[in-house]
């Protein structure tokens, strides 16, 4: 498959201090796995624009963008919550982030290329509509869902979000839009502890003990996910965090490469038929370098249709 994997220098710009989990050498370690591998020279790799307004304001309140803007530090640092800290560059990496997304909707929705990896930070599935936490900023999946409906035409589209945390802020932006299909897994009770909705037409959680492994994910994925992505999604997102592994010690679920190995090669076939293969992958999580870098590896393999 003609694959893309969008970046650009500015997301490592975003420091968030030292001993945060979610830093810069989190993309280093994957771009130094597919250069060493050799993966980096057959993809076709773009720097990713800033995000506009607009194209934030699909999914963002106005208020959230001026909170953000008014929050960031001249120097140093600033925390929006315990967890969730920016620096003055924070923001430029943010609007690359989400740029990275709306780009990979136009490349792939324009047969330009047939699937793309979005190599970026900071992460967004936790940003809801009206706030950043958990890391996240702007919801960097929900703008390149957004985009897809407005500007491409698409009547539907799914979500899979197989990080270890909850994507609240995809759900509660989306929890009322028909033409989104979110199908997560996630460790509970767990961060974000967001009450847990109703599973209904265009919403599939499926949450884990702490003490699931492999056989518990793959059937969350056989027995749910898979009969609700039959309704033929015309383009297929995945909010692809890594934390889940059982080398990340973000969480107790303990799933290994062949984990994602495996679901990355089930979402290649629901899209295959239903989507023309059209893929649009967006790291989240994902904070133990070396599984980190190796599961994006795979899962990049996979979407080329190399492995």
């Amino acid at each position: 498959m003609r694959t893309a994997f969008i970046s650009h220098r500015d997301c490592h710009a975003h420091d968030t201090g030292e001993g945060h989990p979610e830093n810069a050498r989190r993309l280093s370690a994957i771009e130094d796995q597919l250069v060493s591998t050799g993966l980096f020279d057959v993809l076709r790799y773009f720097d990713a624009p800033e995000v506009t307004a607009r194209q934030l304001l699909r999914v963002h309140t106005a208020e959230h963008l001026d909170t953000l803007k008014a929050m960031t530090p001249e120097s140093g640092y600033a925390r929006l919550d315990p967890d969730t800290v920016i620096c003055p560059e924070s923001l430029k990496a943010a609007r690359r982030a989400a740029g990275a997304v709306v780009l990979a909707v136009d490349l792939v929705m324009g047969g330009e290329l047939e699937a793309a990896f979005c190599c970026v930070r900071p992460p967004g599935h936790h940003a809801e509509s009206r706030r950043a936490m958990g890391f996240c900023l702007y919801n960097n999946i929900a703008v390149g869902a957004a985009h897809a409906l407005e500007m491409h035409g698409v009547n539907k589209v799914a979500i899979v979000d197989f990080d270890v945390h909850q994507g609240n802020g995809t759900e509660e932006i989306f929890k009322d839009d028909m033409r989104v299909l979110f199908c997560s897994t996630f460790q509970h009770p767990f961060f974000p502890y967001t009450p847990l909705l109703t599973n209904a037409v265009n919403r599939v959680n499926v949450p884990l003990d702490a003490t699931a492994k492999s056989e518990e994910f793959r059937a969350a994925v056989t027995r749910h996910w898979l009969p609700a992505l039959e309704l033929r999604p015309e383009l297929v997102f995945v909010s692809a965090g890594f934390d889940a592994h059982r080398d990340d010690d973000m969480s107790h679920v303990s799933l290994t490469d062949s984990d994602f190995r495996w679901v990355t090669e089930h979402i290649v076939r629901i899209a295959r038929d239903s989507a023309y293969g059209r893929i649009v992958s967006v790291l989240e999580g994902g904070y133990e370098l070396n599984s980190l870098a190796r599961c994006v590896e795979t899962h990049v393999r996979i979407l080329m249709g190399l492995d």
